[in-house]
């Protein structure tokens, strides 16, 4: 998307939020990263805080990333827009039926992602873009 700096995605995300309050033209993917943020009013105080850039968010304290949250529905949007792995966006729009909610069923799909995401950060390897769809698939019925 922008880079692997988490600081640097951190701000980028500020910037954007700073944009769209301010009602200043986006382009490409701030558009996407905008819309993610406003369906998260939870993170929107967050988002403002420049303390947040540093801030780390640790699972074992029960605690969710948001950044990383916002990031997968991000990818998610990415992924939809072009259906690339191929079948993703069908594999939405069952899941979408299925909730009732394009937006809980991105929430779904999340597991997938983070599961896949899991697995190749462990094995050193791409993200297996098959068992990705195939876990859409268990999800979509």
């Amino acid at each position: 998307m922008i880079g692997q700096n988490r600081e640097h995605l951190r701000r980028f995300y500020q910037q954007v939020w700073d944009k769209r309050r301010a009602k200043s033209p986006l382009a490409g993917v701030e558009q996407i990263i905008a819309q993610v943020i406003e369906q998260h009013p939870e993170y929107h105080a967050l988002i403002s805080d420049p303390q947040a850039l540093e801030r780390d968010f640790n699972v074992e304290d029960g605690q969710t990333n948001p950044f990383l949250h916002m990031g997968m529905h991000i990818t998610l949007a990415e992924q939809l827009g072009s259906d690339r792995p191929a079948g993703i966006r069908s594999l939405h729009q069952k899941i979408t039926l299925q909730t009732g909610d394009a937006h809980q069923a991105e929430h779904k799909m999340m597991e997938c992602l983070g599961l896949i995401l899991w697995e190749a950060q462990r094995a050193g390897k791409p993200p297996d873009e098959q068992a990705f769809l195939e876990c859409m698939r268990k999800l979509a019925g």
